[in-house]
């Protein structure tokens, strides 16, 4: 079981549980269909955000296997929520997990999207003391897939046609990063953001 202390700062960010008063900022970036592009749902209402605000605001700790952990990117200058880092626990026995990010546009580029997730990334490792944690995206998506391979996650899988996407067949990338490799890999500036399965 997880249950970090909140907010967690990095050098310009601060991640903590989603709140009701994040659905204006929510929305900002999940009504664009730039966003929503590689990910399983579509550019969102202000009612559908909201109702995904709820569900997201219950996604505070990592109890048990198949628990999620969401939380809201917060730049601390202009405390404006600019996106989204979650940590799923797939695997209690085998010590798994899976990181997904989404971020705003006008954000992308900064380096944001490699800081926060690289926070994440650390609460799995060091915080639930995971084995492995794997991060998907669209094939292409290239933004999502040169974040992972930035953040030290090496491609592990290229499913071809593995699933219907919005309406075609569609291709998926898998990296991942194991424990030991996380504690030995010096990190990068480089960060071109994206956003990849988080929802």
């Amino acid at each position: 079981m997880l249950q970090p202390t909140y907010p967690i700062h990095t050098a310009r960010l601060a991640l903590r549980p989603f709140q009701a008063r994040d659905l204006n900022d929510l929305y900002a970036f999940h009504a664009q269909p730039e966003v929503a592009r590689f990910l399983y749902w579509e550019a969102r209402s202000l009612a559908e955000t909201q109702q995904v605000l709820a569900r997201k605001q219950t996604e505070t700790s990592l109890t048990e296997e198949g628990a999620r952990l969401s939380l809201v990117v917060v730049l601390q200058t202009t405390a404006t929520v600019i996106g989204e880092v979650s940590l799923v626990w797939q695997s209690r026995l085998h010590q798994q997990g899976e990181v997904g990010f989404v971020f705003h546009p006008a954000y992308q580029g900064h380096g944001y999207a490699s800081e926060a997730t690289r926070a994440i990334l650390e609460i799995g490792f060091d915080g639930l003391q995971l084995q492995r944690i794997v991060g998907r995206c669209d094939a292409r998506n290239v933004a999502s897939y040169q974040l992972m391979a930035c953040l030290g996650m090496r491609r592990e899988a290229y499913f071809i046609h593995n699933e219907i996407f919005k309406g075609a067949w569609g291709d998926e990338l898998v990296y991942a990063l194991l424990q030991d490799e996380w504690r030995a890999q010096p990190f990068t500036n480089h960060d071109p953001d994206g956003s990849n399965h988080a929802d």
